[in-house]
């Protein structure tokens, strides 16, 4: 039987049945701080079988109340650069609000709003490292 290929799934927590799998190793996730308006960026890869996220790096663009970056972090390029402390974690919630910036997911590479693959129902939104069918 052949391995399946490494990659990402999207569902919403209220809807699982609509999961999208992203093939790829290599993502970032990034959002803008509702109210403080600073970046934040986070890096995985996926790794396995089984598949598993691994947290490697991570970017704050600032700080602010309740936002420090943690004391390891080393000002880097206008960014804070360290690695978060969940390494690896079995899945992400996401929440994702109309009233907000959806988040950014770049995947190999190719940035862009998680919205472009799985819309938003204003609730959570769950990202975990997962197997897919290889594509034919």
């Amino acid at each position: 039987m052949a391995a399946g290929v490494l990659g990402l799934c999207l569902a919403l927590a209220a809807a699982p049945q609509q999961a999208v799998f992203l093939p790829g190793r290599h993502f970032t996730l990034a959002w803008t701080h509702s109210i403080e308006k600073v970046r934040w960026e986070e890096d995985y890869q996926v790794i396995g079988p089984p598949a598993r996220l691994i947290a490697t790096t991570a970017r704050i663009k600032g700080s602010a109340a309740g936002m420090e970056p943690p004391p390891d972090a080393v000002l880097r390029d206008g960014s804070f650069h360290y690695t978060p402390s969940e390494r690896s974690p079995a899945r992400l919630p996401l929440t994702r609000s109309e009233f907000t910036a959806d988040f950014d997911l770049c995947v190999d590479g190719a940035c862009r709003p998680m919205g472009h693959w799985l819309p938003s129902d204003g609730g959570v939104t769950e990202m975990r490292a997962c197997e897919g069918a290889p594509s034919r």
